[in-house]
């Protein structure tokens, strides 16, 4: 890859690609990014699903169609988070649809 310097002469520092790692199965992957969300959880923040993967560069799932749902279900039945409403996505792959908010739960802050 060719790197154009800038008008000053350096060379800009480059870029992270936007591709997150996949990982190879449910159970791994899980067990990582499920204590990020119950920590968000412990705090008075709504939030989106896809909005503290992207934060946290979480890795993609086996099956991202399915498993970021089935994360959401695990941790609502687990009692860490509950709905909050609905927003407008900012994953770029769905085109703004609507996707629910979540809203840790006092549960989480005691656990927390």
């Amino acid at each position: 890859m060719t790197v154009q310097p800038a008008l000053d002469g350096t060379i800009p520092t480059p870029k992270p690609p936007a591709a997150r790692r996949r990982a190879e199965d449910f159970e791994t992957w899980y067990a990582e990014v499920e204590p990020v969300y119950v920590a968000i959880a412990a705090t008075p923040r709504v939030f989106t699903i896809f909005e503290i993967a992207d934060e946290h560069r979480l890795p993609e799932p086996p099956d991202s169609a399915h498993h970021w749902g089935r994360l959401a279900t695990l941790l609502k039945d687990a009692g860490y988070i509950r709905t909050a409403g609905w927003a407008c996505s900012s994953r770029p792959t769905v085109h703004h649809s609507g996707v629910r908010t979540w809203k840790g739960t006092p549960a989480a802050r005691r656990a927390a």
